[in-house]
């Protein structure tokens, strides 16, 4: 590669007049896809091959950008549409430039769906799009080579945080670093959520919802509240307040019971029905960013879209929230929803010591009453009138409704 003289580098050039030819979409041709290599990756300097995949089912909204280099080790570095920036709500279109010097033209051409792919390194045989080459590179490698290429990639294609957190596991497991002990608290308790996450995501077999003791002799048993929130959790949901200073447009059930608060005189206490109160308003928001708007909001935003895409969520929950209500897509399939449905009707029990309405939360659940009735007497609730207004009780020892079937009259 020749190096240009210094006087060159720095000679301006004159602008050149060009038309400029925006291209517009079409139904049957497929946009350009834009990635990027958040570890430093330069295609430029080695020679690639790209691939693009679709979901058999879901070929329209599942897509896999997947850059192999032919000169690195194995190893593709893969971009999907339903993580990461790709998933991220769209503020702005994109679109890709190209000159034509030979012409002076400029085409603008619109990038698909808007999206970006950020294309993260995955070792071929752990996790590959290629269920083939992944088989045959595992028969080859030992465990032992297979960790020491793991490492080697890992430590030129990571994030810096990512490099740090494995070297601190590697000394830990070697005993070199004693410090490195403070660290192992914190990853065991990260497993122990974990573990309960999974427990709890998976629930009881035969019905969909929160984690329950059909047995409980109170109600504060039936739906054990720390098979809810687990542990590591409540430290990340004292952000009540912060919402309520930073002017965030809460859940009506949430805001109409913010009073209790400053009504408690008992610290810890006050700190549970905060904690309850905040896990609330992340479940809401969390259904909100996954909701399709209905066909006459599609034309402008709905508000209560716009505060779910400007909520923040403490990472613990989020993370916990895709888990648990595999919200890979734009939107969560019903089973889910009503899952997610579940577990905040349950919470507003709880907020109102086992006695409350169901008109507000419907409002912010954005259900009709007769529905949401349906959901709480799902759960083994009661429901009953009081004043005009739809009580609900949870009675123990838990009897859930079923299904009637009707008579055929022959």
């Amino acid at each position: 590669m020749e190096v240009a003289p210094q006087n060159l580098r720095s000679k301006t050039h004159k602008p050149q007049p060009a038309v400029i030819k925006v291209i517009r979409g079409n139904v049957e041709r497929m946009a350009p896809l834009v990635g990027y290599f958040p570890s430093g990756f330069d295609p430029d300097l080695n020679s690639t091959k790209v691939g693009v995949f679709r979901h058999k089912e879901r070929g329209g909204t599942r897509l896999q950008l997947v850059v192999t280099p032919e000169k690195e080790p194995k190893v593709d570095f893969v971009g999907t549409s339903y993580a990461g920036e790709a998933q991220a709500g769209e503020h702005c279109s994109y679109g890709l430039g190209v000159l034509d010097k030979a012409t002076n033209t400029l085409k603008i051409v619109p990038i698909s769906s808007n999206k970006v792919f950020r294309l993260e390194p995955n070792v071929q045989g752990v996790a590959s799009s290629n269920k083939e080459l992944a088989s045959s590179v595992v028969g080859k490698l030992a465990a032992h080579e297979k960790a020491e290429k793991l490492t080697e990639l890992h430590n030129r294609y990571g994030t810096k945080k990512s490099i740090r957190q494995n070297k601190k596991m590697q000394m830990l497991k070697h005993g070199d670093d004693p410090d490195a002990q403070k660290d192992l608290d914190v990853i065991k308790q990260g497993m122990t959520i974990r573990e309960d996450l999974i427990e709890a995501s998976e629930g009881p077999k035969d019905r969909n919802t929160p984690p329950f003791n059909a047995s409980a002799t109170t109600p504060q048993e039936a739906y054990p509240l720390d098979k809810i929130i687990f542990t590591g959790e409540w430290k990340y949901l004292q952000d009540i307040h912060e919402l309520l200073e930073g002017g965030s447009r809460l859940p009506q059930f949430v805001g109409n019971r913010i009073h209790k608060l400053q009504q408690i005189e008992v610290e810890d206490k006050k700190n549970k029905l905060a904690s309850i109160l905040s896990y609330i308003v992340h479940l809401i928001k969390f259904k909100d960013l996954h909701s399709i708007p209905i066909k006459a909001e599609r034309s402008m935003e709905p508000e209560w879209l716009s505060s779910a895409k400007a909520h923040r969520f403490p990472s613990i929950i989020r993370d916990k929230f895709s888990t648990m209500f595999d919200a890979v897509s734009r939107t969560l399939s019903t089973e889910k929803s009503n899952l997610l449905i579940s577990y905040v009707l349950v919470l507003t029990l709880f907020a109102d010591e086992f006695q409350t309405s169901l008109t507000d939360i419907a409002k912010d659940l954005r259900v009709c009453p007769s529905e949401l009735r349906k959901h709480y007497q799902t759960l083994g609730c009661k429901v009953s009138k009081k004043n005009n207004l739809s009580m609900v009780t949870l009675p123990v020892p838990l009897q859930f409704s079923t299904l009637k079937r009707k008579r055929s009259n022959r």
